[in-house]
Parts: C-alpha cells; sequence; structure tokens
C-alpha cells in the first residue's frame, strides 16, 4: 500500500505545483510562447475608480446580448410571409400575421424560457447602449480623448453608432404595429436624402415600402453583419486599451509617467467577474420582472393603423422628438421636393452632432495648442468651455428626448398638442442656450472653492438649554478619509514572481 502511495506521490509531484492543467499549459508554451506575454497582461495595472467600471458594464451587456440572441435566434422566423395564428395567445387566434410577428409571439409563450430571454435582450440592448453613452460623457468630460486616444474615442463613437442602428433593426423584427411604423420613418428619412434618397431606400429595403424583403434583410444585418463589426472594433479598443495602459485621476503618487491600481490578476479579475456576475442578475430581474415591448398588446403591423403612447427606444427617441416638433418646411425646385421637415431634423442634424463629436479631439487640440501626450485626466470643472459645451448638447438631446412624448403630455396634462409643440420648439432652443453660461459660471466658481466637489463632513445641530444652535463636527469615519496604499514598481516584464508583501494591493509600472 505505501508503495501505491509513494508512486501515486511521486507522480503528482513530477507533473509540478500545477498538476495537469499545468503540464498542459507548459506544453502549449512550448509551441506558441505565451507565458511571458500572459504574465505581463495579467500584471497589466487598472486604476482603483468607479468610473473605469462604466465600459465595463458595455461590455457584459455586449455578452448577455450575444448570448441570448442565439437562444432567439433557434426560434424566430424572418419572413413577412402571412400566416393564420393558431398559438398560445388565444386573443390573436385566428387573424393573419406574418411568420416573424407570430413566431416572436410564440417565443414569449410557448417556448420554455423564451418571454425572459427575449426581454433579457431587449434590456440588455438598452443598458447596452446606455453604458456606452455614460462611458463616452466620463471620457468627453475628463479628457480622455485626448492624445494618444483619440483613435480610441473614434472607435467608441462609432460603436455607439453601429449599437443604435442594431438596436434599431432588431427592435424592428417582430413586424409588430409599433416596429413596424419605426420602419416606415426610417423609409421616409432615407427617402429624404437628396439626390440618392430613393436609390439607398431601394437598395437597403429591396423595393418599396412595404416589401417583403425587409424583415429577412434585417435579419442579416442584425445577427451577422453587424454583431461581426461590433465585435471587430471591441477587439481594437481592448487592444489599444492594453496597448496604451489606463487613464488615471491626478493624485499622490499618480504622474504622467505610472499607473497606479490593482493588477489584472488576482484583484482586478475577481472584482471584474463580481461586477459580471452582477449586471448579468440585475438583466435577469429586469427580463423577469419589468415587462418590454410587449408586441401581443401592440398587434401585427399594418399600415392603416397607428399606436398611441409608445415610443421607440430611449436611444431614438432624441430622433423621434426632432422629427415631432420640426416645422412643416419643405423645398421643390427644378422638378424635385425636398422635405426639410424631414431632411433637417433625420438627417442634417444627426449628422452634424456626430461628426463634431469625431471631430472635437482634433479641434480641442487646435484651438488649446495643446499636442502633449496626456495620461492624467482633468476634472470637469477645470475645463469649463468644455464642460459647457458638453452640457449645452446634452440638454438639447434630452429636450428633443421628451419631445417625443408630446402627445403623451398633451393629453395627461389636457393640454393643446399645438401648445406642446410650440413648448417644446421654443425650450429646445432656449435651454441650451441657457445652459452653456451657467455651466461655464459653475465651474469657474467650482475652480475658486478649496474642496469643491469632494465629500464633506456633516455637522450636528443641536440646541443648547439657554435656546442657541451649535453646528459640531461629526468623527470622520473610515470610509469618509481618502487612503491609498503605497504603490510598489513592478517592471514591464517578469522573469520570476516578484518579492512583495502580501498586504500590497497597489502597484506602479511604467507606460
Amino acid at each position: 500500500m505505501s508503495d501505491v502511495i509513494n508512486t501515486q506521490r511521486a507522480k503528482k509531484q513530477a507533473l509540478g505545483p500545477y498538476g495537469r492543467v499545468g503540464k498542459s499549459l507548459d506544453e502549449l508554451d512550448d509551441r506558441l510562447g505565451l507565458a511571458r506575454g500572459g504574465r505581463t497582461f495579467m500584471d497589466k495595472i487598472f486604476p482603483d475608480h468607479w468610473s473605469f467600471m462604466l465600459g465595463e458594464i458595455a461590455l457584459y451587456s455586449f455578452v448577455i446580448i450575444m448570448v441570448t440572441g442565439v437562444f432567439l435566434t433557434f426560434y424566430f422566423i424572418p419572413s413577412s410571409a402571412l400566416v393564420t395564428y393558431h398559438g398560445s395567445y388565444l386573443p390573436l387566434d385566428g387573424q393573419k400575421v406574418t411568420q416573424a410577428f407570430s413566431s416572436t409571439v410564440n417565443i414569449s409563450f410557448a417556448v420554455r424560457g423564451g418571454l425572459l430571454m427575449r426581454q433579457m435582450h431587449h434590456w440588455s440592448c438598452d443598458i447596452f447602449v446606455g453604458a456606452i453613452v455614460v462611458h463616452m460623457a466620463r471620457v468627453f468630460f475628463t479628457g480622455a480623448f485626448r492624445k494618444p486616444r483619440e483613435l480610441n474615442w473614434t472607435i467608441g463613437l462609432t460603436l455607439l453608432i453601429l449599437a443604435i442602428g442594431n438596436g434599431f433593426f432588431g427592435y424592428s423584427l417582430p413586424d409588430d404595429l409599433v416596429s413596424g411604423t419605426g420602419i416606415r420613418i426610417a423609409y421616409s428619412i432615407m427617402e429624404s436624402i437628396p439626390f440618392v434618397g430613393t436609390y439607398m431606400a431601394f437598395f437597403i429595403f429591396g423595393g418599396n415600402f412595404p416589401g417583403t424583403s425587409t424583415i429577412p434583410r434585417f435579419f442579416i444585418l442584425h445577427v451577422l453583419i453587424l454583431p461581426l463589426v461590433i465585435l471587430g472594433l471591441l477587439g481594437a479598443h481592448l487592444f489599444l486599451l492594453v496597448r496604451q495602459k489606463h487613464t488615471q485621476f491626478p493624485g499622490r503618487g499618480r504622474t504622467e509617467k505610472n499607473v497606479v491600481g490593482s493588477p489584472m490578476f488576482p484583484v482586478f479579475m475577481a472584482k471584474t467577474t463580481g461586477f459580471l456576475f452582477i449586471v448579468s442578475g440585475i438583466t435577469a430581474l429586469l427580463g423577469a420582472f419589468a415587462q418590454v415591448n410587449p408586441i401581443w398588446q401592440f398587434g401585427p403591423y399594418d399600415a392603416a393603423r397607428i399606436s398611441y403612447a409608445v415610443q421607440p427606444d430611449w436611444y431614438m427617441g432624441f430622433l423621434d422628438g426632432a422629427l415631432r416638433i420640426f416645422p412643416s418646411w419643405s423645398f421643390m425646385a427644378f422638378g424635385h421636393t425636398i422635405p426639410l421637415e424631414v431632411t433637417i431634423p433625420a438627417v442634417i442634424f444627426p449628422g452634424i452632432i456626430f461628426n463634431i463629436a469625431y471631430l472635437w479631439p482634433m479641434l480641442e487640440r487646435k484651438f488649446t495648442k495643446d499636442n502633449e501626450i496626456h495620461h492624467l485626466l482633468d476634472r470637469p470643472s477645470d475645463r469649463p468651455k468644455r464642460t459647457a459645451a458638453g452640457v449645452t448638447v446634452l440638454v438639447m438631446l434630452s429636450m428633443l428626448h421628451i419631445a417625443s412624448s408630446t402627445d403623451v403630455i398633451a393629453n395627461f396634462f389636457h393640454l393643446s398638442l399645438n401648445a406642446v409643440l410650440w413648448g417644446m420648439r421654443i425650450l429646445t432652443v432656449i435651454l441650451p442656450i441657457v445652459a452653456y453660461p451657467l455651466t461655464y459660471k459653475l465651474c469657474k466658481e467650482l475652480q475658486g472653492v478649496r474642496g469643491a466637489g469632494k465629500r464633506k463632513t456633516p455637522n450636528i445641530v443641536s440646541r443648547t438649554a439657554e435656546g442657541a444652535y451649535v453646528a459640531t463636527p461629526t468623527p470622520a469615519y473610515g470610509e469618509d478619509v481618502g487612503h491609498e496604499l503605497e504603490a510598489t514598481p513592478v517592471p514591464a516584464y517578469i522573469e520570476s514572481e516578484p518579492e512583495e508583501p502580501l498586504e500590497s494591493g497597489v502597484r506602479t509600472v511604467d507606460r
């Protein structure tokens, strides 16, 4: 018996400290030589700040989109062919609907877990676009787009546009009344483009609207072409992130030549894995308990019917609002009509907004004469012009988003729809004009206040026996006191195990 134990123990020791897994990895490394670069990657430093997790929300939401999307692809039928519905949802029994609509209703009621997957897919798409928007707002207001990260800014903005477009394609696939109306609006927007609009609409939609090619074409774009492009851009984005290393806020021990934070393994990997579970769990809860896009209530698309109090997903709200409040103008010349009430708010306006966003790093560098490489972030109050410009655009887009609910506002407050339209037109112009000087003034005031933007220690106000009020500062608790661990320098390439104290959780590496 002892000989067997010794033999087994000897075999185990011969495999090394990591057993068969380590032996297999050694064999793989002998052929591919991945260990050196992999160890360097595992020691990549991530700054410890909550705002850097915004991009991870977008990444993990995209993972959920892919997983749930694969499930839905097995059951969805991308066809506009008419069938008679005889499914689980009895109010629709006997109605003529398209196969796309019928299969989506069957996913919701006849496929086990289908409704959960549909709603998780929809919610994760909304979260994906929202996380990109908030992440890019953080990048913009802190100046993280400056040299050498202009290319990553461009990639992120392109990802936002593709996410909005792919969300619209996916939203259109069920062929219900709301999505069909959205497709009709998209077709009209495309036709309003001067000179080339009709050709583009015919090419993308496969003919006049409504047609039988729209749903199949949108399906291919939604599940194959755009996801592959998004995956490629995400890979490029993460590659540049690793190559250029993270930006960081100014602080003790932080310079333009180092990165202070936690290493990829084991600290950041544990944190980000837990964050993945949190994002997945919240999305699952939303999918289970928060109804979204109940197409069986809207019914199948019919060009003769309209819907009330139903708006597109939030990321299309600004476009819907712009179309609603823009005056009814048109231009006719040389036998052609250009519907300005569609072309300006739905083609020219978004084009101006996104092109300014693309060009902003170059414009800021040109006007500030700043050609230096930046790894330390700005505080928004330290760049009042940039912050004021960003707030102005956000206020304008927010007002347009509110304008997408003019019918609901008019009905709820018992107002004239015409009065609501004029009110939103005025507010959409006036509020951004007011937002710029107000934001600029606030930023300048914050610059002159010591400790502005930092967490304040509250005071306890008590009353004495004589009736006087006395304010006493409360003791500073541990979580109220800013503290950082001492940074430990780590070489760029590690040949052996680094000797560092077990309590160290923060490292500093050269760029």
